[in-house]
């Protein structure tokens, strides 16, 4: 069982300014100061920020399926990812939905296994992505950089140019480089939630000194961050929630499916290893009734369970 997760201060609240930043460099300040309050919560090793980092995954994803056209939202993209079987194709969505789950995993932290992420979330064969576009975004993580933005907004610029019409790289490097120059132990996902597309188009104008993607890309950074500081919080509420009614359980996978739940966005409840799916629905109905954990899908068949 884990132990409680660690509570960290909330954003300032003078982060959550409406109105854009009036020049450039306020614009890189709010992002400096809303970086470096996600900073301890990224940088913490507490089981949850594996599902943490999965909740903002399933973000990003809706948000890139949505823009691409698709009809698949966060609710459609949880149901084809935890209802199919595990050798089934998730389909473009699913791809999508992938490639961010995979950003947010401790390999991502290595250079070398970037392509294997991005390549089958693009629908490429491996040798098919530039090799370019990541030897580029391995050069950005050796050079440390006054401003980590910076650094994401460079790859961004140099990606876009290279792949004028693939905005999930250019979204997701951005963020594996943040990370790498911010030397956190996994990636967060982060950027593709808030970025808008006006600005992704436009982000190859920054390699000619052009000051306006780069003001839009801190102030997506900010938002974002501010965003996965309250939901680190709220998950962190009921995490301590959900260890605290775990003496109360009954049923043989009670401790393994408790410590499932902390780290994984969902489950379902045919997810027990040794009880009958009865018995594992009956366990979650019992979390439900304790305030422990939520039914997500508001369906009276195929629910899935999560924090």
């Amino acid at each position: 069982m884990p132990e409680p997760p660690p509570t960290f201060a909330p954003a300032p609240s003078w982060l959550r300014r409406r109105a854009p930043p009036d020049t450039a460099a306020d614009a890189v300040f709010y992002a400096g100061a809303a970086l470096g309050a996600l900073h301890p919560i990224a940088r913490d090793e507490h089981p949850l920020g594996s599902l943490w980092r999965q909740r903002l995954a399933l973000t990003c994803a809706a948000t890139l399926a949505r823009q691409g056209g698709r009809t698949d939202d966060e609710a459609a993209l949880r149901d084809h990812w935890y209802l199919r079987r595990e050798d089934d194709d998730p389909g473009p969505g699913g791809r999508i939905l992938a490639a961010w789950r995979k950003l947010g995993e401790r390999a991502s932290s290595d250079v070398e296994q970037w392509k294997f992420a991005l390549a089958p979330a693009l629908g490429h064969r491996l040798n098919s992505l530039p090799d370019q576009i990541v030897g580029l975004a391995s050069r950005h993580t050796q050079q440390q950089h006054i401003m980590p933005v910076l650094a994401a907004a460079e790859i961004i610029a140099a990606s876009r140019r290279v792949l004028p019409n693939e905005d999930l790289v250019p979204l997701w490097l951005a963020d594996a480089v943040l990370a790498h120059q911010l030397r956190w132990p996994a990636p967060v996902p982060l950027l593709a939630a808030h970025l808008s597309r006006g600005a992704l188009r436009k982000a190859p104008q920054h390699l000619e000194g052009e000051t306006v993607v780069m003001s839009a890309l801190c102030a997506a950074y900010t938002t974002a961050a501010v965003a996965a500081i309250d939901l680190y919080n709220d998950l962190a509420r009921r995490a301590t929630r959900l260890l605290a009614v775990a003496p109360k359980l009954r049923g043989r996978d009670a401790g393994m499916m408790v410590a499932i739940l902390m780290v994984e966005d969902a489950q379902s409840t045919g997810a027990g290893k040794m009880a009958s799916d009865r018995s594992t629905r009956r366990l979650f109905e019992r979390l439900v009734s304790l305030g422990a954990v939520r039914e997500l899908t508001g369906r009276p068949t195929f629910r899935l369970y999560g924090l």
